[in-house]
């Protein structure tokens, strides 16, 4: 059975992403992770960081879930800073503790982007894409959504009604 889980890496656990984040969730059977309520440090090479959230956090993504969805709003171009952060630290998973880090392969991996306009740069993708190549993941898609008016609108509800249904035809 495949289990998805929603990793939302937004600066405000109550805000515009999680608006979205929300609304996946209630219509599916979707566990969410807010990144803004762990503890889980900037990546550095000496491993100062090992006694934070990051290894139990993704260590028990990893063992429970088979599609990893990330939920990002759109900060001066580019993901939030929160989740910058946890995609740096994979790479103690990679360096550290390997055998966690291998088990990433096969997985699957998705994004959703947040914004107040319908405006998404060309590109902006991109370390999604690549990551989930670098680590052996299945990239399904992403989409870019946006709240206009502190509302969720019925375009952006189709529009993602239709991305899960095209992340469940495809896993």
């Amino acid at each position: 059975m495949n289990k998805t889980v929603i990793i939302q890496g937004s600066s405000r656990s109550g805000g515009d992403t999680n608006k979205i984040v929300n609304y996946m969730a209630s219509k599916n059977t979707i566990d969410v992770i807010d990144l803004h309520n762990k503890n889980i440090g900037h990546y550095d090479y000496e491993y100062k960081n090992k006694d934070d959230d990051f290894i139990e956090l993704i260590t028990n993504i990893i063992k429970t879930y088979d599609t990893i969805i990330f939920a990002t709003p759109i900060y001066w171009y580019s993901m939030s800073g929160v989740l910058k952060v946890f995609f740096d630290r994979i790479s103690d998973i990679l360096r550290i503790h390997k055998d966690t880090g291998r088990q990433l392969r096969g997985k699957n991996m998705a994004m959703i982007s947040t914004s107040n306009h319908d405006d998404l740069i060309d590109g902006f993708n991109m370390p999604f894409v690549e990551s989930a190549k670098y680590l052996g993941m299945n990239y399904l898609g992403d989409i870019h959504t946006y709240i206009k008016n502190d509302t969720l609108n019925e375009k952006i509800k189709l529009r993602i009604d239709d991305f899960i249904k095209h992340i469940k035809d495809i896993v």
